[in-house]
């Protein structure tokens, strides 16, 4: 019967632990056995997320990381909540970088290789949760000390925010001329080589100063070049054209000045900067195909009803024989005048818009062919399709 007991209070005590949630209140190391001279398996910063697998016995607990590894900890740093009162005791070899670089708020390190596969879980197979670029910051609380573990790069036990990748593929943030140097002195025939630093430098360049991406694009497109593939010809040749329209870039006052007057046309109708009524939303394009509420917790549109139809989509109020228009599919029906001397239609390519529209718009890496041009407290998302326009929409700040 007491066999039985203790095995309750153990259970229970147990679930407890599995309910609540613990932090480290110091930078510590993970230990294979309870003991700070014994072997370590990688690197806590102070926040960390552990969970618990024991009860805590001659001053340790036994922990499992956000990685899945187990191993020990000093006791005297687990909490269950963080406050300014804690007094760190920082590790000088822990090579994670504290929030106070200017890239990342939370303790991070940099992606160091170019398209980094984030996953789901912490093997080869598993989902690819997103497409990660050189000089990425990602939030780390645990770093494994083996270069070919697995890292969790989401700093999150959570499956919503857990992402993994190996921890030989995360280190401090590359420094984009030694880079350059590193290109420049390699074998001018060793194109594979050639290639593998060009993406790494391109995407570096994304995440730096944007004089940096011409510089980065020169190198690039020998290699590419040298390949001869179709269609990265072309799409290095835009980038170029891109490069050379941000390192040229206008003020946000150039910009603002630029595009204030602009307003949809939709089948000759004129929406006054973005407004007409619902009347005559209902003159021109009849009955919506779809009429949804969406909840807005930021109170940005004019209101939680959106009218969708082939050709656009608008939130409108009803009581007020308001609409305002939200989204854009371009065709020869619409078009969105930007000014007087600039307007976007159907019959405009993706290069001839970035020839002429270059210094004025934003670009990323990571969403090729889209592209924005900043309003007052909102932007225009400028989408092309098979290097045609194909939709413009008016996303606003919260």
């Amino acid at each position: 019967m007491k066999k039985y007991y203790f095995l309750v209070a153990l259970f229970c005590s147990l679930l407890v632990h599995s309910q609540e949630r613990y932090f480290l209140n110091s930078d510590t190391r993970l230990y294979i056995s309870p003991s700070t001279s014994a072997e370590f398996l990688g690197y806590f910063k102070y926040g960390a997320e552990v969970q618990l697998l024991s009860e805590s016995k001659n001053g340790w607990y036994k922990v499992k990381a956000d990685n899945f590894s187990e191993g020990f900890v000093p006791e005297k740093y687990v909490a269950t909540r963080l406050n300014s009162a804690d007094v760190k005791v920082r590790d000088n070899e822990n090579p994670l970088i504290e929030g106070n670089d200017n890239y990342y708020g939370s303790c991070h390190l940099f992606v160091i290789v170019a398209g980094l596969k984030a996953r789901a879980q912490p093997h080869k197979n598993s989902k690819i949760k997103e497409i990660l670029y050189t000089g990425d910051p990602v939030p780390i609380d645990y770093l494994p000390k083996n270069p070919e573990e697995w890292v969790n790069i989401g700093g999150n036990f959570s499956d919503e925010y857990a992402r993994f990748t190996l921890r030989k593929f995360v280190g401090k943030r590359p420094d984009f001329n030694t880079l350059l140097k590193d290109f420049d002195q390699l074998d001018p025939t060793n194109s594979t080589e050639r290639k593998t630093v060009g993406e790494r430098l391109v995407e570096l360049a994304w995440n730096s100063d944007k004089t940096t991406l011409t510089p980065a694009y020169q190198r690039y497109y020998e290699v590419v070049r040298q390949l001869n593939d179709p269609k990265l010809l072309a799409d290095t040749e835009l980038n170029i054209i891109i490069a050379k329209g941000l390192a040229k870039h206008k003020t946000p006052e150039q910009i603002l000045a630029f595009v204030k007057k602009s307003e949809f046309v939709l089948k000759g109708v004129k929406t006054k900067s973005l407004f007409l009524t619902q009347k005559d939303l209902l003159k021109v394009f009849g009955k919506p195909v779809k009429k949804a509420t969406i909840s807005d917790e930021c109170g940005l549109y004019l209101s939680d009803l959106f009218y969708y139809y082939p050709d656009l989509e608008a939130s409108v109020d009803e009581k007020q024989n308001q609409a305002e228009i939200t989204r854009v599919f371009i065709n020869e029906n619409n078009k969105l005048v930007l000014n007087a001397n600039a307007t976007l239609d159907h019959s405009v390519s993706e290069k001839a818009f970035i020839e002429k529209y270059g210094a004025y718009i934003g670009a990323s890496i990571k969403a090729p062919h889209l592209y924005s041009i900043q309003l007052e407290d909102s932007e225009f998302k400028i989408e092309f399709r098979d290097g045609k326009l194909f939709n413009i929409e008016i996303f606003f700040y919260c």
